[in-house]
């Protein structure tokens, strides 16, 4: 299985970028998909998932109303729209998959696979 993230960048802020994560070799559509972050010196911490049908989608609190996933199930795809871009978002970005989450949305230790993450730095 792989997963390989993309789309991230330097952005000023208040700017918007669009992260993606093709996964190969993995039975995608029965999936949940996952974005995390983690920033020099914190954890890494959840930002959103969504699951295979694309009804339902749960988002960190610090990211409602800026962040979007959204993901095609032909394409093997999931992507994060992010915009309104602050300091706070800087972060590597990693998507992730797991089918049972067993504890919750936001345990990475439910995720079975991991991308190597894509670097989003935002600049003031």
């Amino acid at each position: 299985v792989q997963l390989q993230a993309s789309g991230g960048g330097l952005v000023k802020a208040g700017g918007s970028l669009r992260l993606s994560c093709a996964a190969s070799g993995l039975d995608f559509a029965n999936n949940i998909m996952a974005w995390f972050r983690q920033a020099p010196g914190k954890e890494r911490s959840f930002v959103a998932n969504i699951d295979w049908s694309s009804r339902t989608k749960i988002y960190a609190e610090s990211v409602k109303g800026r962040f979007t996933i959204f993901r095609d199930n032909d394409k093997s795809t999931v992507s994060l729209q992010m915009s309104d871009l602050g300091p706070d978002d800087a972060a590597i970005y990693y998507c992730a998959a797991g089918q049972f989450l067993n504890h919750g949305p936001e345990y990475a230790s439910d995720y079975d696979y991991w991308g190597k993450g894509t670097q989003v730095t935002v600049s003031s």
